[in-house]
């Protein structure tokens, strides 16, 4: 399974994803490129420290679907079979979705369908709820929609701040990519 990962930031997720394939932790899988629309993501010099191809596809001021089709290409170039959304922060035009129909997934640090869009963690924390987590779902042309693969859940603490109960999200979240990419793979 060829995998592209996109990216607009740190990039954690993306090396979670990149080790557990180098590792065989996700069978029969290679991380074939890493895509950022930023060209400053800290995520790029983690993807080549690992081997990863990087390539940067910046707005630089165009129409969402002159961007994507640009990135479609890319991925495309390298017959990306499946593409991973790792922090991307935009949303895919109509045109993305259909290029690569069910096989885009993305992780949202909530358990959709709440709390979609951005600040999901604090959107939870403000509405106290006492458990939130993470969702690793397919992809289709609504924000944070499409069936889910898995849930983690993460309990709100007493003493949780945004940022403690947002660090305990992102650590569930390394590890529901890999067991959905696992399941994926299989």
């Amino acid at each position: 399974m060829k995998i592209g990962i996109l990216i607009s930031g740190r990039g954690s997720n993306m090396v979670a994803i990149v080790d557990a394939v180098r590792s065989g932790d996700v069978p029969s899988s290679e991380v074939v490129v890493v895509i950022s629309d930023k060209a400053d993501a800290a995520g790029l010099a983690k993807a080549r420290e690992r081997g990863v191809e990087t390539v940067v596809v910046e707005r630089n001021g165009r129409k969402r679907a002159e961007h994507d089709a640009e990135i479609i290409s890319e991925l495309k170039k390298r017959d990306v079979e499946l593409v991973c959304l790792a922090g991307y922060m935009r949303l895919l035009s109509p045109d993305f979705v259909q290029a690569f129909p069910n096989k885009i997934i993305n992780i949202h640090p909530s358990l959709l369908p709440a709390f979609p869009g951005l600040n999901a963690q604090k959107q939870a924390f403000d509405a106290r709820v006492k458990v939130t987590g993470c969702t690793v779902h397919y992809v289709d042309e609504l924000l944070d929609h499409g069936p889910v693969i898995l849930q983690r859940e993460v309990p709100r603490l007493p003493d949780d701040t945004v940022e403690s109960l947002s660090a305990r999200i992102l650590e569930q979240e390394h590890g529901a990519y890999v067991d959905a990419l696992r399941i994926l793979a299989r």
